[in-house]
């Protein structure tokens, strides 16, 4: 008895929602966000884009708010089946607010994302692209049509601290990753190859 109560718990805690509909392959165009205070959310969407290129899909990441100098986007260059698109040098925005810079890197980067689906990539990886509604570089609206077009075509990856609501509804997984602890707050600079 007292294993089945064991087994219970451990159900109650991998299976946290009960699982309805008949199963079946849903094949590409899936949406995924991965969001929260918590680090990772970049790591884990870009090893699900290494996963997708392992399997010979054609995987195109865009960079949204970042000027393309994490260490990731090295291996991105050596992968046949990865196309990278990054805008260019981006500011840190929390400085001074938005400014003509970052509005046009948000267009350049939602221009590449547009272009990418157009070429018939399988998953399209926008990263930080909540953020860039956040800051309202990005309308909603602009996001909600990007996800529309990859609706049930397109896997689409999207990273950021947080999605307005209308997003997470029309997302298929939503994956929030919660800072418990972190170096930052004691003193620690952020480390290339780990951080960045």
């Amino acid at each position: 008895m007292a294993v089945s109560q064991s087994l219970s718990e451990v159900r109650k805690i991998f299976y946290l929602q009960k699982r309805t509909g008949i199963v079946e392959d849903k094949g590409l165009g899936l949406i995924h966000i991965y969001c929260g205070q918590g680090v990772g959310k970049t790591s884990g969407a870009v090893g699900l884009a290494m996963r997708a290129a392992g399997s010979n899909l054609q995987v195109d990441i865009v960079q949204f708010m970042k000027s393309g100098t994490s260490a990731e986007v090295a291996i991105f260059k050596k992968v046949s089946n990865v196309r990278y698109w990054c805008p260019g040098k981006h500011p840190f925005i929390m400085t001074r607010g938005p400014m003509p810079v970052h509005y046009e890197h948000a267009a350049k980067a939602l221009s590449f994302a547009h272009e990418a689906i157009e070429r018939g990539t399988h998953l399209l990886l926008c990263d930080e692209i909540l953020d860039a509604v956040i800051f309202n570089v990005l309308k909603k609206e602009q996001l909600l049509e990007l996800m529309k077009k990859c609706k049930n075509k397109v896997e689409l990856v999207m990273t950021g601290i947080a999605a307005p609501p209308e997003v997470v509804q029309m997302a298929d997984y939503v994956t929030e990753l919660v800072q418990v602890k972190h170096p930052y707050y004691s003193g620690a600079r952020a480390r290339k190859g780990i951080e960045y």
